[in-house]
């Protein structure tokens, strides 16, 4: 090491995506539980009220517990040094993405997404598709906060390129002479 300190890392923000993803399922959840509590005891045989609580159950975990859980596990993370994304289901994923190596980044919102504040970041790496922050609460402070992180964060030979370009493009030759 040239004797320079490392700054540690820290986290700016931790993120999931926009809760509104959780209204259907939270919809189904409530009719689902108001109608068994209806219907249970209303049923002239036994095996009827158990069938009616054991679709119920079977309902509540299909269309609230999965989604709420997938909700749940889909993270995002900004630390000073990098982007970490995680989520998954059952195979579980995590891709890093440094600020220092330098992006583009974009927001694309349609009109619900408009309305709420959220949008989807496009964080552009130059590989063969962006990567994809979907549905993310304050996408426009997201992305600028990406931009800051990602000027302080050059490395050193990035800042070196970077300062040797800029010393070219102030130079004026004449022709033919230096």
């Amino acid at each position: 090491m040239s004797g320079e300190v490392r700054e540690s890392e820290r986290v700016i923000a931790r993120l999931h995506p926009h809760g509104r993803a959780l209204f259907w399922p939270c919809v189904v959840l409530i009719a689902t539980v108001g109608a068994a509590t209806y219907f249970y005891g209303r049923l002239p045989e036994t095996w009827e009220n158990l069938a009616l609580l054991a679709g119920g159950a079977l309902l509540i975990v299909v269309a609230w517990f999965l989604p709420f859980i997938s909700w749940l596990s889909r993270r995002y993370v900004l630390t000073t040094r990098r982007v970490v994304i995680r989520g998954g289901l059952f195979v579980r994923y995590r891709q890093e993405l440094l600020h220092s190596r330098g992006y583009d980044v974009t927001v694309r919102q349609n009109g619900l997404q408009a309305m709420f504040g959220s949008g989807d970041v496009l964080v552009n790496t130059g590989l063969d598709r962006p990567v994809v922050l979907r549905d993310v609460p304050g996408a426009d402070l997201v992305q600028a906060a990406l931009h800051d992180l990602m000027e302080k964060s050059l490395n050193p030979i990035a800042a070196r390129r970077q300062a040797e370009a800029s010393r070219e493009s102030d130079e004026t030759t004449a022709w033919g002479s230096r």
